[in-house]
């Protein structure tokens, strides 16, 4: 795939021999000169170990890139997306003590 096809936040399947045995898919989170940075959102279970010490990340050549296809017996990622949202305050005032004698 060449760098002008690549978009991000486009889904690809992406191969790597160094760090992953079987091919994965990912979506772009950014691009560089001749890689890109996928988050990884779909991988063969064989991959589980490698793919959770990569804390579902992983940087790929250009030319170990496709366009996506739905990959067999493939495992999704369990991406964790935090929100954040304020708490509104309690009245914490406790009420005047009333010591009448």
């Amino acid at each position: 795939m060449k760098k002008a096809n690549v978009k991000v936040g486009a889904i690809v399947t992406g191969k790597s021999e160094e760090e992953l045995k079987k091919p994965f898919q990912g979506k772009v989170e950014k691009i560089y000169e001749n890689s890109a940075l996928l988050a990884i959102t779909s991988y063969d279970p064989i991959d589980e170990t490698a793919v959770s010490d990569l804390n579902n990340k992983i940087v790929v050549n250009f030319k170990n890139l496709k366009a996506a296809r739905a990959v067999k017996n493939s495992k999704t990622a369990l991406i964790n997306e935090v929100k954040v949202e304020k708490v509104a305050k309690k009245d914490t005032k406790k009420p005047a003590s009333k010591d009448k004698k």
